[in-house]
């Protein structure tokens, strides 16, 4: 046997529904449709439930994200901890460090844990309690712009 040799059969494809062509077809007055009701008149969108209430007013609604706001990536005095007092530590050697994800993304100090040597650090921001320890430290902070 060859593709060439091959043909479709008589009922390889079922023939096309012609509806509203008269009560001889067997299709007509109503078209295949029932009567009356929504389902006859219209087309019933697939999130419409009747009369019960609809699935996203019965969920309750919670929380808001404010898309204009700065997000910015924490860290830590303490998981600064591990670096030595000579080296300048700025986003792409956090990102190295696995301490941040993005390097294109700010990147705030918080106060949580202590510092014990003076590091330089270079990031976008830094709580106020944040800034004290490390000056405290005898460290440096630069703000990134």
């Amino acid at each position: 046997m060859r593709l060439s040799d091959i043909q479709k059969t008589k009922d390889a494809f079922k023939k096309r529904k012609r509806v509203g062509r008269g009560p001889g077809s067997g299709h007509g007055k109503t078209s295949c449709r029932g009567h009356k009701g929504q389902k006859q008149r219209a087309k019933v969108h697939r999130w419409l439930e009747g009369g019960q209430m609809p699935l996203q007013r019965r969920v309750p609604k919670r929380g808001f994200r404010n898309r204009f706001t700065t997000r910015f990536q924490v860290l830590n005095l303490k998981d600064l901890e591990r670096f030595s007092g000579d080296q300048k530590i700025d986003p792409a050697v956090l990102e190295n460090a696995g301490l941040v994800r993005l390097t294109g993304g700010p990147i705030k100090v918080l106060a949580g844990g202590e510092i014990s040597r003076p590091l330089e650090i270079w990031v976008h921001a830094a709580s106020q309690k944040a800034r004290d320890k490390i000056k405290a430290a005898g460290g440096k902070l630069e703000l990134i712009q």
